[in-house]
Formats: C-alpha cells, sequence, structure tokens
C-alpha cells in the first residue's frame, strides 16, 4: 500500500442502517450475487455437508467414529497451513484465478469421496482430509480481497458480512438436506457428487467476478495499487 494512501474511515452514523444501506447499493449489481453465489456453494460443501455429515457417511461405511472424527481433526489442522498460505497467495496473484482453483479442486475431491468411502481405503480418506483440509477456509482471503477491488476497501467489511450470512444459509441448507438425502436415499453418494458439481460451477462462476470492462466491473480508484495485478 502507498504510504500516501490512507485506510478509508469506517462509516458513520447507525451501523445497522449502514449495513443495509450497503445492502441496498451492491445488491442491484451482478457480483455482488455472484461473490454471494460462490460463498454460498463454500459453506454448502465445507460446515453443512463435510463438518456435519462425513462422520455419519465414514459410519455407514464401517468406518469407526473415533477415527472418523480423526479425519476432521486432521483437516482442522491443514485448514491452519491452507488459510495462511492462501493469504499469501492473494496479496500476489489474481484472486478470481485462486477462487476457481481452489472450488474446482474441492468439487473434484467431493466426486471422488464416494469412491474412497465405498473402498473403505483410510489411507485414501486420510488424503483426502489432508487435501480438503488445505482447501477449506482457503477462498476466505481471495474473497475479501476481490470484494475489496470490485467494491472499493470502504464498504468491504460490511459486504463480506452480508456475503458471509450466504455461506452461513448454504451451510444450513447442506446440513438439512444432505441429512433428507440420507433418510430417502439410504446413502450419502448423490449428496457427494451434488456439492462436488457446485463446487466446480462455483469456481467456474468465480472466473467471472468484476472483469475489466464488464458492466460495473471494478474501479481503479478503489483500489489498492499492486503491480502483480497490472
Amino acid at each position: 500500500m502507498s504510504s500516501a494512501r490512507r485506510p478509508p474511515a469506517p462509516p458513520k452514523g447507525n451501523p445497522i442502517a449502514n449495513a443495509f444501506k450497503v445492502l441496498r447499493e451492491t445488491a442491484v449489481t451482478a457480483d455482488f450475487w455472484k461473490l454471494a453465489a460462490t460463498f454460498f456453494v463454500c459453506g454448502f460443501s465445507t460446515n453443512g455437508l463435510i463438518g456435519t455429515h462425513l462422520i455419519p457417511a465414514c459410519i455407514d461405511h464401517g468406518i469407526p467414529e473415533v477415527r472418523a472424527a480423526g479425519l476432521l481433526a486432521g483437516m482442522g489442522m491443514f485448514n491452519f497451513v491452507g488459510t495462511s498460505a492462501s493469504g499469501w497467495l492473494a496479496d500476489r496473484y489474481n484472486t478470481r484465478y485462486l477462487l476457481c482453483t481452489y472450488y474446482v479442486l474441492r468439487g473434484l475431491s467431493l466426486l471422488y469421496l464416494p469412491f474412497l468411502l465405498a473402498d473403505v481405503s483410510f489411507v485414501g480418506l486420510s488424503i483426502f482430509a489432508m487435501f480438503y483440509g488445505l482447501d477449506w477456509l482457503a477462498t476466505v482471503a481471495p474473497m475479501v480481497r476481490l470484494t475489496s477491488e470490485r467494491f472499493g476497501a470502504a464498504k468491504t467489511s460490511i459486504i463480506y458480512g452480508w456475503i458471509f450470512a450466504m455461506h452461513q444459509l448454504g451451510g444450513a441448507i447442506s446440513a438439512g438436506l444432505a441429512g433428507v438425502m440420507r433418510t430417502e436415499l439410504g446413502a450419502y453418494f448423490e449428496s457427494f457428487l451434488m456439492a462436488g458439481a457446485m463446487c466446480v460451477a462455483a469456481g467456474l462462476l468465480a472466473l467471472t467476478i468484476g472483469r475489466k470492462g464488464s458492466a460495473g466491473g471494478r474501479r481503479a480508484d478503489d483500489m489498492v495499487a499492486d503491480p502483480a495485478r497490472a
């Protein structure tokens, strides 16, 4: 950041009124809904699906509960590494490409997960846990950066709050929907495939956010100077 550029001043006035004012201003743009949609899928595929249903899915395939819980614990450990690395990458590389990579790789891993469970391959599941953990919250840093580039640093915190609400909504819907599908269909196979396909679609959608020359594209005066993005 240039020494001549100061951080944006926080909005003044009633914080609730400010939050809804910013929502009205940004909800008319396609990019806001693209960001919200991709983060909806993020919550759908992490907290709602894997965080809630991985252990029951493992139990369905004969993997002991404690061992399955260990897979989630391993994801948490690798999540710390992946999130930290993603912050470093988001400062240096195009955030749209990063988001696309994260979502597509997550989607491919979810598409493969049912077959790992069917083989009861704990070694394969351990590799999945490591890979998925690295990707779990890796989307946050490029998402915040892309939001700032598109809508300006002064509004980023408020807009990200609204986008994060979509993340939680996605998680809630996924937790319930996967449970219903497990009850009705007798397995999580379709749930994992659906989430995997959604992640791949979210990755492709991320490539279209805030592109130069598009209607309502990112504003240069709202962006922090970064030679790596020139």
